[in-house]
C-alpha cells in the first residue's frame, strides 16, 4: 500500500481516537456533576423565580439578566457542589453498585481535577447568584455549605439523621429562584421551602430501602441500616402526611385547581404509604415509592407555574 496513503490513515485513526477520548472525557466530567439531580433542581428554582415575578407584578422579560444569573449561578452551584461530594466520598464509592462506576472511583479523572473543578463550578455559580442579588447569593452559598460541608462532609457518615440535614439543601432551589427576582422572600416562598423540605425524607428513604445493604457496607448510617425496614416506613409515612397539608398551605393563593390535584397527589403518595404496611416485598415498595416521589415532585411544581399561566 502506498506510504502516503498509510500516514494519512494513522493519522485519521490518531484524530477519531483523540476525539473519542475528549467525547470520553467530558462526559466523565459531566457526570460528576449529577446532571439529573440538578435538572430536577432547575424545576423547582425557575419555579420559584417564575411565581416571584407573578406575584410581585415583575416582567421576566423585562429582567432576563436576573433570569439568566439565577438559573445560571443555581445550576453551577449544585453541579459544583455534587462534584465536591464526589470527591469527598471517593473512599467510599467504590463499595456501592450505583456509585462504583464514578470518575473519581474509576481513575478517569485525577482527584486534583475533581476538586478545583467542584470549587471552581461552585465559585462561578455564587458570582452570579450574587449578581442576580444578595440574597440569592447568601442563599447559594448556604445550600452549599449544607450540602457538602455539613452534609457531605460531617453527618452522612455519623448520623441517621443525616438525610435531614441535607433536606435543608436540597430545598432551597426554590428560594435561590425566587430571591434572584425579589430579595425580600415572599411567605409563597417559604412554602416552596417547607414542600420540597418534607418531600425529600421519604424521597430518600425509599433510596436508601432500596439501596440498605450497600449503605451497610459503606458505613453510611442510613436510618434503614440503622433502625430497621418497619421504623423507615413509619416515618416515611409520616412525612407524606405531613406533607399534605403544608402543600394545601398555598390553597388561598394558587386556587382550586392546584387544591385538588395537590390533594390527590398528596392522598395518593399516602395510601401508597399504608399499602407498605400489608405489602410483604418491601423492596418492591421502596421503588413504588421512589418513583411516585419523583413524579410528585415534577407534577406539583410544573402545576404550580401552569396555574398561573392559564
Amino acid at each position: 500500500m502506498n506510504k502516503t496513503v498509510l500516514e494519512g490513515a494513522k493519522v485519521i485513526e490518531t484524530t477519531i481516537t483523540n476525539t473519542s477520548n475528549t467525547d470520553v472525557r467530558w462526559k466523565d466530567f459531566l457526570a460528576l456533576t449529577k446532571v439529573g439531580i440538578v435538572m430536577s433542581n432547575m424545576i423547582t428554582a425557575f419555579a420559584g423565580m417564575f411565581l416571584a415575578a407573578y406575584y410581585m407584578d415583575i416582567q421576566l422579560i423585562s429582567n432576563i439578566h436576573l433570569v439568566i444569573f439565577g438559573l445560571l449561578g443555581s445550576a453551577l452551584v449544585m453541579a459544583g457542589g455534587c462534584s465536591l461530594n464526589n470527591y469527598i466520598d471517593r473512599d467510599i464509592d467504590h463499595l456501592m453498585e450505583r456509585t462504583n462506576e464514578r470518575p473519581t472511583v474509576t481513575g478517569k479523572i485525577p482527584d486534583n481535577q475533581v476538586l478545583i473543578f467542584g470549587l471552581t463550578l461552585s465559585s462561578l455559580g455564587l458570582v452570579f447568584l450574587f449578581l442576580a442579588s444578595l440574597s440569592a447569593g447568601v442563599l447559594g452559598l448556604i445550600g452549599l455549605i449544607f450540602y457538602v460541608v455539613i452534609y457531605t462532609m460531617w453527618t452522612k457518615r455519623t448520623t441517621s439523621l443525616n438525610t435531614i440535614v441535607g433536606s435543608v439543601s436540597g430545598a432551597v432551589p426554590p428560594l435561590i429562584g425566587w430571591a434572584a427576582i425579589d430579595a425580600g422572600l415572599n411567605p409563597v416562598a417559604w412554602v416552596l421551602f417547607l414542600i420540597m423540605f418534607i418531600w425529600q425524607p421519604p424521597h430518600f428513604f425509599a433510596l436508601a430501602m432500596k439501596r440498605c445493604e450497600e449503605y451497610r457496607k459503606a458505613g453510611i448510617p442510613m436510618l434503614p441500616v440503622v433502625a430497621g425496614f418497619a421504623v423507615t416506613k413509619r416515618q416515611m409515612v409520616f412525612y407524606v402526611a405531613a406533607l399534605i397539608p403544608i402543600s394545601l398551605l398555598l390553597s388561598p393563593t394558587f386556587g382550586p385547581v392546584y387544591t385538588s390535584i395537590a390533594a390527590i397527589l398528596g392522598v395518593g403518595w399516602l395510601a401508597l404509604g399504608l399499602a407498605g404496611f400489608f405489602m410483604k416485598d418491601d423492596i418492591k415498595w421502596a421503588r413504588l415509592m421512589f418513583v411516585y416521589s419523583l413524579n410528585y415532585l415534577t407534577i406539583i411544581f410544573i402545576l404550580m407555574i401552569v396555574i398561573h399561566i392559564v
